[in-house]
């Protein structure tokens, strides 16, 4: 995954559920610079690619989740991801069809423009909508629908985190792991600091078996 361009300000929900250690419904959260309001708690969602379902993952909403798309086309799962999963099935290695999550009687929808959506394409927010599925666009893939000039931050994975915290009404967990990350990379940044050295060069590994797929700072191949 790419970490692009949203502003922080965009991330706006109502300040009695931003603080609140229950969600009150219906709730609004950022979605692109739109609002996207929830009316109760999803209990039928699908998430797209592994890093998406990471996430839901570790906010433990795996009872609200009938299924996950995008990730055997593309990744072999961990012995570790695949119990976390559990009894959750795939139901499209790669992108979805509308027809798959309509069939999945899908209510919630996790994905990102070019991570299981297509600006124009057959499953967009605008589509999924006339049959109750509200989406939830990953923040990170808004500059592929929008021109975004903020720079990339570790704020849209917590941001995001926080936002399915709001609308999984788990707010307490979802803070806990906005804290442990936080807490991760500051001791990261302490321990660079005082090596005082030039930061080694890294390749970042994504995927791949015959070539390697990465994530760079110019525009590349996506999913």
């Amino acid at each position: 995954m790419k970490w692009s361009v949203i502003p922080t300000l965009l991330f706006l929900l109502p300040l009695s559920n931003a603080n609140a250690t229950n969600t009150r419904y219906p709730v609004t959260v950022d979605n692109c610079g739109s609002p996207l309001i929830i009316e109760k708690r999803p209990t039928r969602a699908v998430v797209h690619d592994i890093n998406m379902t990471d996430m839901a993952l570790a906010l433990g909403i795996q009872k609200d989740m009938v299924g996950v798309t995008g990730i055997t086309g593309w990744y072999k799962m961990s012995p570790s991801f695949k119990q976390m999963l559990g009894e959750i099935p795939e139901l499209a290695p790669k992108y979805p069809s509308l027809e798959k999550l309509i069939a999945a009687d899908a209510d919630f929808f996790f994905a990102g423009w070019n991570y299981g959506m297509k600006v124009g394409g057959e499953v967009t927010p605008q589509t999924l909508k006339p049959y109750g599925v509200n989406t939830l666009v990953l923040s990170e893939s808004c500059i592929h629908s929008k021109k975004l000039n903020a720079g990339a931050s570790m704020e849209l994975l917590y941001g995001d985190i926080e936002k399915l915290g709001v609308i999984f009404d788990k707010q307490p967990e979802a803070r806990a792991l906005v804290n442990e990350w936080k807490a991760r990379v500051a001791k990261v940044t302490e321990q660079k600091n005082k090596i005082g050295s030039e930061p080694p060069k890294v390749f970042l590994f994504d995927s791949g078996e015959d070539k390697p797929f990465t994530a760079v700072d110019t525009p590349c191949q996506t999913r």
